[in-house]
């Protein structure tokens, strides 16, 4: 049996980057506990899609298509969805894009837009709903990180410093907004099975070899880490702030 937080039902929950994998699932499991969810991403069918389907379980959620790389795009649905759900209580900040490429291949324009995408679009998004979070005297926000900022695996210099800059993010933010008791957490997932990671890395020999390296010796499904956001976002964790929970089977 699922946990069920009783607060989150009154709550309107922000996700960025949610019409697929991991930000998907955190859409799905806030809206199955009753909040209003606004997610926004670039990929419009699968956004669209998705807004059909928990519709049609009678939840209230809106998809918004928006290019977080574009500031004044992503204040604006901020605004929107203020606008139309009430003011944000919980924002997660799950966009990303993890394409591979070595240190010798980065060009000014791609560290630029990696950034952008991964870093300084959460900034962006929590600076916004804090006024709004202030006024309602607290608020949850969620930073999604990854292993990959801890250890720093080779081909992914510019998401492994972005994801290493969410970590230090997550602290100055905590200590400047906790006097509002608007929190601030991060969560570092290891090796997640999304379709993306399917069609792209994760082989069975891939696979195989990775496990070698857990405590554990399961993969990770993108509903458990939607489930510590769920945790996250509730009463339960009122006095948890400026942490960093790491979701790995043990990697680290």
């Amino acid at each position: 049996m699922k946990s069920t937080y009783a607060g989150i039902a009154n709550q309107h929950v922000f996700v960025t980057g949610g019409a697929t994998g991991i930000g998907r699932s955190m859409v799905e499991a806030f809206a199955n506990q009753g909040a209003a969810v606004s997610f926004i991403d670039i990929l419009v069918q699968e956004g669209e899609t998705l807004v059909q389907e928990l519709k049609n379980q009678d939840c209230k959620v809106c998809f918004l298509e928006t290019d977080v790389r574009d500031h004044d795009a992503l204040i604006a649905s901020i605004q929107t969805a203020a606008r139309d759900f009430g003011p944000i209580t919980t924002l997660v900040n799950n966009v990303a894009n993890d394409q591979r490429h070595a240190v010798m291949e980065t060009t000014q324009a791609w560290w630029a837009q990696c950034m952008d995408i991964n870093l300084n679009a959460s900034f962006w998004a929590a600076q916004s709903v804090y006024p709004m979070m202030k006024k309602q005297a607290g608020g949850s926000i969620i930073n999604v990180s990854s292993i990959n900022a801890l250890w720093g695996p080779d081909n992914m210099p510019g998401y492994v410093t972005a994801k290493a800059g969410l970590l230090g993010m997550t602290k100055a933010l905590a200590r400047e907004f906790g006097k509002d008791r608007v929190r601030v957490n991060t969560i570092s997932p290891g090796w997640v099975v999304t379709e993306r990671q399917k069609k792209l890395w994760l082989t069975p020999e891939a696979e195989k070899e990775w496990k070698k390296l857990l405590c554990l010796p399961d993969m990770i499904e993108p509903e458990e880490v939607a489930s510590l956001a769920l945790f996250l976002a509730s009463d339960d964790s009122q006095k948890i702030t400026s942490q960093n929970f790491i979701i790995d089977c043990g990697r680290i």
